[in-house]
């Protein structure tokens, strides 16, 4: 670690300006040094003054081909953003965990508690304490740490927040006990984990996977303990296009059992077939079947379902193939296909428990007429609420956030940048 007093004054001085303006993906540090600033001073108003302190970021995610495939050992393609959590860190003699995020209580944890609290399934708590079991049953050493972290990873849209809040305690873990030995891969996996176990939310990899790796990637899950992991050049400007996140403004509350049927649902078909997942089943098998498949099931959306994986899977492989090529608008034409198949075949688009409420339906809808025929726009994410993605011409991003924000509000529209860093270590 740094001494606290050589960290602000490096900031100050501009000493690391250039790896802020890498990052960010930006031309303007000033911002970034200013946040990193704050969390210093956070740290400071919370634990007092510490000696020395290190310097973390995890950004959050966006999906970008391969919707809800993961937990299958599907294909996904996706990218870190420039949002994320950033956190001030020093040790602690205490043996105890404390962790404050900015606008919530403090976390303490202690380590010789590391065990399942089902009481804290789906706080936060859970996850750090989960990430902290992982490290400790790979045999690291773990003492007592201070961390104040502040987001602005957006809770509820698609860009996975807690996958980025997961990779950072996962990355200052490492540093901190692990001298970063543990690789990008293996802190996300670390993180799911804590998420699936700890924080009891079914969920795959290519969360924790695009925020602990960065830049676009596309992943191969089929064994998911040792997933193909590629990074697919990906310049947004160069094709003189922005990604637009867009909050469609409904709420997450209550859908647990809507993203936990996705699954489930899925994996009927496969055991139809005598398979766990549905990567495992051959789509021609799954096509010559389909009569008695739906006789036997008797849910049709569970086949449907399944049609969407095997389709979105290789489409995700397609992207990033015409992506590598160069070919941008081939890209937008199946990621406007992918698109279609989570609404028409997947279905999570809205909630079938609340057939009133289609937020992301309409902004949908709004896309698809301001846009016409240029760029693409998809759910993203796990759907049924949340958040809309689109791939934004630059010469029509004006009109296109201000036409969107007269119906869904302001701020609603959020024009980002692909990050080219994952979880990382500032300083």
């Amino acid at each position: 670690m740094l001494k606290t007093r050589e960290l602000i004054d490096r900031l100050n001085a501009g000493d690391l300006d250039e790896k802020l303006r890498y990052m960010y993906a930006a031309d303007d540090a000033a911002p970034y040094a200013e946040r990193f600033m704050r969390v210093i001073e956070g740290y400071k108003k919370t634990f007092g003054d510490a000696a020395e302190q290190a310097l973390f970021s995890a950004p959050g995610r966006t999906e970008i081909g391969g919707n809800h495939t993961d937990h299958q050992h599907g294909c996904v393609l996706a990218g870190s953003v420039n949002l994320d959590v950033v956190a001030a860190v020093s040790f602690n003699d205490d043996n105890v965990v404390r962790i404050k995020s900015k606008g919530y209580p403090m976390d303490e944890i202690a380590l010789d508690d590391l065990q399942i609290h089902p009481e804290q399934f789906d706080k936060a708590i859970a996850l750090i304490r989960g990430v902290l079991r992982s490290f400790a049953d790979r045999g690291y050493k773990l003492s007592g740490f201070n961390a104040y972290t502040e987001s602005n990873v957006m809770k509820g849209s698609g860009l996975s927040s807690s996958a980025a809040f997961e990779v950072l305690v996962g990355t200052i873990v490492s540093n901190l006990f692990a001298n970063g030995e543990v690789d990008a891969v293996e802190i996300a996996k670390i993180g799911q984990y804590a998420e699936n176990v700890y924080y009891d939310k079914p969920s795959g990899l290519m969360d924790q996977m695009a925020s602990s790796v960065g830049a676009v990637v596309a992943i191969d899950f089929n064994d998911p303990t040792v997933p193909i992991v590629r990074k697919v050049e990906f310049d947004l400007t160069k094709y003189d296009h922005a990604l637009c996140i867009i909050d469609s403004g409904a709420d997450h509350a209550e859908l647990t059992g809507e993203y936990a049927a996705v699954p489930a649902e899925m994996k009927t078909v496969a055991r139809y077939f005598g398979k766990e997942y549905l990567r495992d089943v051959d789509e021609s098998e799954f096509m010559k079947n389909m009569k008695p498949l739906r006789e036997t099931l008797k849910n049709d959306r569970a086949v449907l379902r399944a049609f969407h994986f095997f389709h979105d899977t290789r489409l995700a492989q397609q992207q990033a193939e015409l992506l590598t090529n160069g070919d941008f608008d081939g890209f937008c034409k199946l990621n406007r296909q992918s698109g279609l198949s989570s609404y028409m075949y997947l279905q999570n688009v809205y909630a079938s428990s609340l057939p009133t409420q289609q937020a992301v339906a309409v902004t949908l809808a709004l896309c698809g007429e301001i846009l016409g025929e240029r760029g693409s726009y998809r759910v993203h994410g796990g759907g049924f609420a949340g958040t809309v993605q689109a791939f934004v011409p630059c010469d029509m991003l004006d009109e296109f956030k201000s036409r969107i924000e007269t119906v869904l509000g302001d701020g609603m529209c959020h024009i980002l940048k692909i990050r080219p860093v994952g979880g990382c270590r500032l300083a």
